[in-house]
């Protein structure tokens, strides 16, 4: 009866592969979907194009930068003139006593009206100042921009092959109840014969029943895998394809991995920028301590028929020079320099953690990445030994000398081997990825992925130069 069980047990097992391999893999072993195979497939490199696309933190971190582009025409604007216009008029109502007792009354309609034109010639170079400032910020804000969309790729690549690994679980997590239940009947029929005690029965219930609360568990998982799918990627998994890792974009040893590391990781050369517009805010806050020169036009019309006045309209026009240089504003230029420079003593103390974080990063990345691939290693010769014994058992209980416990407690062990096999292909593709966007190389350029990559300084040359208009590059 056992016999017949193993050879039912190894039944089931056939016509799960012909459905569909329980393990699915990513590099060497294939990884089996949950679902029936369809037309259309999605692959790792379409979801990554599509949460580049459409991913919301990403898309409001380019709206920050876009802000941001903003700053240098606000500098600029210091080297242009500013023009005002100026319009007065109303109604005065005058009751004059004289010197006679007379008095006088009058309903007077005065108005005025002129334009003032003010160019600033020297205000301490604080405008070439802030504009290199607002254009550092770009800078860094670009590379900030770029950290962000590493971590939404990166997202993506978690969402996608947890997906893929859920979907496996569950497969395999079916396969061991079908398993399961085959040898309960087998069993219950041997129970009835007098081959076995209830023993077995329970035995085998048991594990049937645990079986069933391992697939709901494996079920809500992905369950969970799917809906953060959606959040991350913008629509829901469809059929997905084998995820591969990119060892091809990976660097050769653990030093390159922390020289790429500390020299290219955006979120290094953002803090580098930093350092930068920190430094150039000291030389902006010194400026106020130098003279400031301007020259000024204006030009003035004005009517008033007041009969007390001797003229009834004035016209004007002037152009004047103004030099201003402080002498004493209470200390608050000074403290001002003085915070600037402490603000820079910190931002180089920011930019070196940053740099030692990022070299910490690049090491657990390239540990993990080179842990993963023996973990897999390790969990194939797992899985193929575990199948191994399961058949042994199997046969040696048709022969008496193993108990229906044991052909479960080693249907348990495959079941295990085949999890932890499944995660440990899921962690080396991660791993991967996660080294990639350790050294700063996991964007759109270096994946070769089929979507417009976004430029930042697209809409920077656009702005850049803009003297006028209320409506931004997109219509806004």
């Amino acid at each position: 009866m056992i016999g017949r069980a193993a050879r039912a047990g190894r039944g089931v097992t056939r016509r799960r592969s012909g459905a569909g391999h329980v393990l699915a893999t990513w590099t060497t072993l294939a990884l089996s979907c949950a679902f029936p195979s369809a037309a259309w497939a999605e692959a790792l490199p379409e979801a990554l194009a599509r949460a580049y696309q459409t991913n919301p933190q990403l898309n409001a971190e380019r709206a920050r930068q876009r802000a941001t582009d903003e700053n240098v025409p606000q500098a600029l604007a210091g080297y242009r003139p500013q023009i005002v216009a100026s319009l007065s008029a109303g109604l005065q109502s005058v009751r004059n006593l004289l010197p006679n007792n007379t008095i006088q009354t009058a309903d007077l309609k005065p108005w005025i009206i002129g334009v003032t034109v003010t160019q600033t010639l020297f205000n301490g170079f604080r405008t070439a100042n802030g504009v290199r400032a607002a254009e550092l910020q770009v800078q860094s804000g670009r590379e900030a921009l770029r950290n962000v969309g590493q971590g939404v790729l990166l997202d993506a690549v978690t969402v996608y092959t947890n997906v893929l690994a859920n979907q496996s679980l569950v497969e395999a997590q079916r396969s061991n109840v079908a398993f399961l239940r085959e040898t309960l009947a087998v069993t219950q029929r041997r129970l009835n014969a007098g081959d076995v005690t209830p023993t077995d029965t329970a035995q085998a219930e048991a594990r049937l029943n645990r079986g069933l609360a391992d697939l709901n568990a494996a079920e809500v998982a992905l369950a969970v895998s799917q809906a953060t799918y959606a959040q991350v990627i913008g629509n829901a998994p469809s059929q997905l394809r084998p995820a591969e890792a990119v060892d091809r974009y990976l660097p050769k040893s653990r030093e390159d991995a922390m020289t790429m590391a500390i020299r290219q990781h955006p979120a290094v050369m953002a803090a580098s920028f930093d350092v930068d517009v920190a430094s150039t805010n000291i030389r902006i806050a010194e400026g106020t301590l130098l003279p400031s020169a301007t020259i000024q036009g204006s030009a003035s019309k004005s009517r008033n028929n007041d009969p007390t006045l001797g003229t009834f309209a004035e016209d004007q026009a002037s152009i004047v020079a103004n030099v201003t240089a402080p002498i004493y504003d209470g200390g608050q230029a000074a403290a001002q320099t003085r915070q600037a420079k402490e603000i820079t003593a910190q931002s180089r103390l920011v930019l070196d953690q940053v740099r030692n974080q990022a070299r910490t990063a690049a090491v657990s990345a390239w540990v993990a990445n080179e842990g993963a691939r023996i973990a897999v290693s390790a969990s194939e010769s797992e899985v193929k030994a575990a199948t191994v014994a399961l058949q042994g058992v199997q046969r040696e209980a048709a022969g008496g000398q193993r108990t229906t416990v044991d052909v479960l407690n080693s249907q348990a062990d495959l079941i295990q081997a085949k999890a932890r096999l499944i995660g440990a292909q899921r962690d080396r593709v991660i791993a991967s990825y996660t080294l990639l966007s350790a050294i700063g190389h996991l964007d759109v350029k270096t994946l070769n992925l089929n979507t417009p990559d976004y430029l930042p300084e697209v809409h920077y040359h656009q702005v850049r130069d803009a003297w006028h208009g209320l409506r931004t590059p997109s219509g806004q």
